[in-house]
């Protein structure tokens, strides 16, 4: 089975059909809204505690970039640190990604997470111009 290359981890390989292949590309528009935060993610590895890659990105090209995005993620923790101005766990079914920091047009938030089994991570809310 062909891989293809892991920009978070190099050394991990990701597999196709496992791949983020669900990304949206950019389209530009007057004003964003939560459709234009794509959270895609996939398993990268499977020995020892199985590794999930993570990618957030905002798809909307407007000059008012959204901030304070907050996703929802369940009791969300990791095996391996994360970084937390990337993607950070506040409480219960609410994680902070970027810091709170706004979510450049086409920017992408990459992380790789360890444990058991695959979080549901979704769009919860944002602050948009």
């Amino acid at each position: 089975m062909a891989s293809s290359f892991n920009h978070t981890n190099p050394s991990i390989p990701v597999e196709p059909e496992r791949a983020l292949l669900h990304r949206k590309k950019p389209l530009k528009q007057e004003k964003c809204s939560g459709r234009d935060i794509s959270i895609s993610q996939g398993q990268v590895s499977t020995s020892g505690i199985p590794q999930y890659a993570v990618e957030i990105m905002n798809t909307c090209l407007s000059d008012c970039a959204p901030l304070d995005v907050h996703l929802s993620c369940g009791m969300f923790s990791s095996a391996n640190l994360i970084n937390p101005r990337l993607f950070r766990r506040l409480g219960n079914d609410d994680c902070l990604v970027n810091g709170g920091r706004a979510l450049k047009p086409g920017q992408i938030i990459r992380f790789v997470y360890s444990t058991t089994f695959k979080f549901p991570l979704a769009f919860k809310s944002a602050k948009f111009c």
